[in-house]
């Protein structure tokens, strides 16, 4: 491995951390109706779905052409696991719709949900740091088998830690942004 492919590894791993961030981030609600919210909730239920927001307020789901596979009684199977979820949500079936209202967020509960943005954030941030640590101890590893110099090593740390400034910040604007959606009224 030579320190091209160490570097080239860490942004890549840097780069998923956070795409995994961003997904994380979308599935925390921010009193605007985002189809994205109910994903934990289904992904047990059925992988298929049609997704629509029905206006700020309501997020609307409609099994997508599966209800002669499924069978008549998923949609209460929906219902339930929507209703059963962390969400808070109350679920309404009208035909082969089934509306979710979005009740408004209490102050309370926006604070709350910044913490969880900010918990988030720092799990991408350790995530991140350990990117940095297992690059680091691959460059000392071809340090010590003599595979590069000190002044090679040296430079590539500082690299790798420009990375991870550079992630660490993306992180910060990303927690910032979501903080704002959640505490807008």
């Amino acid at each position: 491995m030579t320190i091209a492919d160490i570097k080239k590894t860490a942004e890549t791993k840097m780069a998923k951390t956070i795409e995994a961030f961003k997904v994380e981030l979308q599935k925390i609600r921010t009193g605007r109706a985002h189809p994205g919210i109910l994903d934990r909730c289904m992904s047990t239920t059925t992988a298929r779905w049609c997704r629509s927001a029905g206006g700020q307020r309501h997020a609307a789901r409609c099994p997508h052409d599966l209800r002669p596979a499924l069978g008549k009684g998923m949609g209460a199977k929906i219902e339930k696991a929507i209703r059963e979820s962390d969400l808070g949500l109350n679920p309404s079936a009208q035909g082969d719709l089934l509306r979710v209202p979005m009740p408004a967020l209490t102050e309370e509960r926006r604070r709350d949900l910044t913490k969880v943005v900010r918990h988030a954030g720092e799990e991408a941030r350790i995530a991140s740091r350990n990117v940095r640590r297992d690059a680091n101890e691959h460059l000392k590893k071809l340090l010590k088998d003599k595979e590069i110099s000190e002044d090679d090593e040296r430079r590539a740390q500082e690299q790798i830690q420009r990375l991870t400034d550079g992630t660490i910040a993306e992180i910060d604007k990303l927690v910032a942004t979501k903080e704002s959606e959640i505490m807008a009224v």
